[in-house]
């Protein structure tokens, strides 16, 4: 049995051991030699074979141990810790496809993909066109009523993970040459049944990270599939869609964490450990701000990723706009942390070889996990249309959130799929408890000011979003309304950091509680100003307050690497 102190990601990191040790089979020497080969790293998937991380994505109600997306992020950003590639091609496109079957899916089709799961197969998810991207509705795979029952697939797909070597395919297909939401439809096709000639595969497009996962493609012709293939009624794959990535949305960017873990790891250990005008990098100020910064943007990233994971079980009727929020927002922030982090390694964050080599393969294959799936501009598209309803009913009426949005270390109800709405939401939870957090600190010390900052920008927000006009909420959009949508995110992230901190400082457990380091005023200081920088305007922080913080988060991070702990709220134990 999993208790509290033995979560799944406690038992892949024991699984998989320490990834810095030249003598570990599966650490980052193999890891790195794989990706020089552009392969998947095999002695890797032997491990999560015999591991059955597959259980993770499959619902405990058909035999898996998905219960909590929030354990499962938490499990996914173990891995990701070690080797995106793993991350995604063992396991997550596996999930993006099964979350189709678990919110759509009849029982027959359930039991299947849970089967197949179970023993360590794959499942693709067959999505994309070069010709369309992320425009899901323009899609002109085409499937068509056959003669004498089933139907017919016709048409290209690209970019697809594990295309090739998957044993099933949750297929997005055009049935009704209409324009309209109700014109696709999505199919569960196992490969083992098709007639020769019907499936062709594409070459592996070639790509500068994620080298060892197989981004292959295929061409159907005439491809028969039975009628039991088809995924729910005629019409709704895009609704299923919609419903679907509110849990993909939401746990990419928090597994996304792991690789800027090792990221940042990686920044620290050569800092302290390179020799420079006779001290170390690390006695450097430029050097031991952006480590600094860095940690507290992780820091923020998590809070706010973490938060939106567990709105999926505890408020899954807004989790529509917070899941597109953190997917636009966290992925902005890891690139431009990764980026200002390759700065105090230098030359060697493009080193493929040597103690540093992991850098850039944790740069390059972030880098499509952020857009893949859907891009930021997809997720800035979705948030939109909501601005002027949530500006009209919700911003400063909502009720706050439920503390059990913010006690990180609760328990919650089983994930329901079947409370996934593709829906408008019509009320705010995350931004009132900004504004509930901002009146109780009062503009008090630096923590109120900055909260009080968040909500004056909510306000500003609230007065220019009731004002948009009808174009402005659609993909055809000014400038000036993406900004919008862009600093709403913001301010989301704002309300999940101070949410998280409140509610360690009062909660009944705060004095005694696992995770000491939630109180820490220093790093809520430090995370809220890295998200207010992102905003117009003058700083909260006065120079000498950011210098103070500045140094303050070196020291911690130093600490965080030398007692081997991750530099995330959990600020767990780690090998390695």
């Amino acid at each position: 049995m999993i208790t509290v102190t033995e979560t799944p990601a406690d038992l892949l990191d024991a699984a998989l051991g320490d990834p810095w040790d030249a003598a570990n089979p599966v650490g980052f020497a193999g890891i790195l030699a794989a990706d020089e080969r552009q392969e998947m790293f095999a002695e890797g998937e032997r491990r999560l074979d015999a591991f059955g991380l597959n259980a993770e994505f499959v619902p405990v109600r058909h035999g898996g141990r998905l219960g909590r997306a929030d354990r499962l992020a938490a499990a996914l950003r173990t891995l990701w810790r070690r080797d995106p590639c793993l991350g995604l091609g063992y396991g997550f496109s596996s999930f993006i496809a099964s979350v189709n079957l678990w919110s759509a899916g009849d029982e027959q089709q359930r039991r299947t993909a849970a089967g197949m799961l179970l023993d360590n197969r794959k499942i693709a998810s067959v999505y994309h066109e070069l010709a369309h991207g992320n425009d899901f509705a323009h899609a002109e795979f085409a499937a068509r009523p056959a003669p004498g029952g089933g139907w017919l697939l016709n048409g290209t797909k690209e970019i697809v993970t594990n295309f090739r070597r998957a044993d099933a395919l949750v297929v997005f297909a055009r049935t009704d040459g209409a324009p309209g939401s109700r014109s696709h439809s999505q199919f569960f096709v196992r490969k083992d049944g098709l007639p020769e000639g019907a499936l062709r595969y594409l070459d592996r497009f070639p790509s500068s990270g994620m080298r060892g996962v197989q981004l292959g493609g295929g061409r159907f012709t005439d491809c028969p599939v039975p009628d039991g293939a088809l995924l729910g009624e005629p019409g709704r794959g895009i609704e299923t869609a919609l419903k679907s990535f509110q849990l993909t949305r939401s746990i990419i960017p928090s597994m996304c964490v792991g690789p800027l873990d090792t990221a940042l790891r990686t920044a620290v250990g050569f800092a302290l450990e390179r020799r420079l005008y006779g001290g170390a990098a690390a006695d450097l100020p430029y050097v031991r701000t952006v480590l600094g910064r860095a940690f507290a943007d992780l820091l923020a990233v998590d809070a706010f990723t973490t938060v939106v994971v567990r709105a999926l079980q505890v408020l899954p009727e807004e989790t529509p706009v917070l899941a597109s929020a953190s997917k636009y927002l966290a992925s902005r922030m890891l690139l431009d942390t990764l980026e200002e982090l390759r700065g105090v390694l230098g030359a060697q964050s493009y080193l493929r070889e040597g103690p540093y080599a992991v850098f850039q393969k944790m740069a390059r294959d972030v880098a499509p996990a952020t857009f893949g799936h859907a891009s930021r501009s997809a997720c800035l598209v979705t948030v939109l249309p909501q601005l002027p309803r949530l500006a009209r009913r919700a911003w400063f009426a909502s009720a706050p959130a439920p503390a059990a949005l913010f006690d990180l270390d609760a328990d919650l109800p089983e994930l329901d799929f079947g409370l996934l709405a593709a829906g408008s939401p019509h009320t705010d939870g995350l931004a009132a408890t900004l504004v509930e957090t901002a009146e109780r600190l009062g503009g008090r010390g630096p923590a109120g000011r900055l909260a009080a900052r968040f909500r004056d920008e909510l306000a500003a927000l609230r007065e220019e979003c009731r004002a948009l006009a009808p174009q402005d909420i659609t993909i055809g959009a000014s400038p000036h309304a993406y900004a919008a949508a862009g600093r709403y995110t913001v301010v989301l992230a704002a309300a999940a950091v101070l949410g998280v901190w409140w509610h360690a400082q009062h909660a009944e457990h705060a004095q005694h509680g696992p995770r000491p380091g939630l109180r820490d005023e220093a790093a809520l200081l430090a995370a809220l100003d890295r998200l207010d920088r992102r905003l117009p305007g003058r700083s909260v922080l006065t120079a000498a307050e950011r210098a103070d913080l500045d140094r303050q988060l070196f020291d911690r991070a130093v600490e965080r690497f030398a007692d081997r702990r991750l530099f995330d709220l959990t600020a767990r134990h780690i090998p390695g």
